[in-house]
């Protein structure tokens, strides 16, 4: 077997990462140790409010990241972060949205969702989609243009976006202009496969996925059956669907899948830009924001944003 692609050079230092299972109590404490990014600039609003739940479920949690200068009529984004379906908080992507939010000039909007496996599928995109009925429907009192919502997340949190994309389009009750899906957890069947070589992985491993997948669908990975608004690669029909960025590294567990959701969106006739990093792990620009890889990976999110919700450039 050929050795494992070297990391990036600029990511040396991730050498050093220790293997932490996401079984660990670690992870289970993650959401009080949400990175603390300082008081609120002095140009934007941010506001928690609560949005009914779907069927008799209970009302969802989301925090709305709004630029005090908003302009009636100017684009939104809809915010799932990340965490394997088993974790994570809307507080851990606080700066970014707050970033999104000023940069951008739109309203950004983050869900908090219910996760596994005290909370299996579809518990979580049905917080999501609650969510962004509530956007959509508020919209214009809001100052959103409700045919300018771009749907985004994070690992799974871009695993549920894909799923989220297929929901609002299958139901046709909101308009989605953008789905930006950042290395995105979209194929349970990655976990089964025996040519997988993940060996450079990093953060989110193979074991990793493994449980999360079980997690959240209540049933082995790779079983028949599994909904396509569980796992989007299962979707057989991508076509009509909003146009798309997908980002992921070469090192990336999720790379194969994610490179695949790409091609296939591109077959059935959907614009999807597909941004590949190499020698990049799960979450490097998380990590290694400040280095020029993490930055250009950022300003490439940007751009793509500004392009699908057509936002003119500052």
């Amino acid at each position: 077997m050929a050795p494992p692609e070297k990391l990036h050079p600029e990511m040396r230092a991730a050498r050093f990462i220790p293997r932490i299972p996401i079984t660990s109590k670690f992870w289970r404490v993650l959401p009080q140790g949400a990175p603390k990014v300082g008081p609120v600039p002095d140009d934007l609003v941010i506001d928690d409010v609560e949005a009914p739940g779907l069927d008799g479920n209970p009302p969802v949690k989301l925090r709305i990241y709004r630029p005090k200068n908003l302009k009636p009529g100017s684009p939104g984004m809809f915010w799932m972060n990340g965490g394997g379906f088993v974790g994570g908080t809307l507080e851990q992507d606080d700066r970014t949205n707050r970033e999104f939010a000023r940069q951008l000039g739109i309203t950004v909007v983050a869900v908090r969702y219910r996760v596994a496996p005290e909370h299996p599928s579809p518990a979580a995109l049905d917080d999501a989609y609650a969510g962004l009925l509530w956007m959509s429907r508020s919209a214009k009192e809001r100052g959103i243009d409700p045919t300018r919502i771009a749907i985004a997340g994070a690992s799974a949190g871009g695993g549920l976006a894909a799923a989220l994309v297929l929901r609002a389009h299958d139901l046709g009750e909101v308009t989605v202009a953008f789905q930006l899906l950042v290395y995105p957890m979209l194929d349970d069947r990655t976990v089964i496969r025996t040519d997988h070589d993940t060996r450079g992985a990093r953060v989110w491993q193979a074991q990793d996925n493994r449980y999360g997948w079980t997690s959240y669908l209540g049933v082995e990975p790779g079983s028949d059956g599994v909904s396509p608004y569980a796992a989007p690669a299962r979707r057989e029909n991508l076509s009509g669907l909003p146009p798309a960025w997908i980002g992921v590294g070469t090192l990336d567990v999720f790379h194969d899948e994610d490179v695949e959701y790409a091609r296939r969106l591109t077959e059935a006739g959907v614009s999807c830009e597909l941004v590949i990093v190499p020698g990049a792990f799960h979450g490097f620009d998380v990590l290694f924001r400040k280095k020029p890889v993490g930055k250009a990976f950022w300003h490439s999110k940007v751009n793509a944003l500004r392009r699908g919700l057509s936002i003119p450039a500052q």
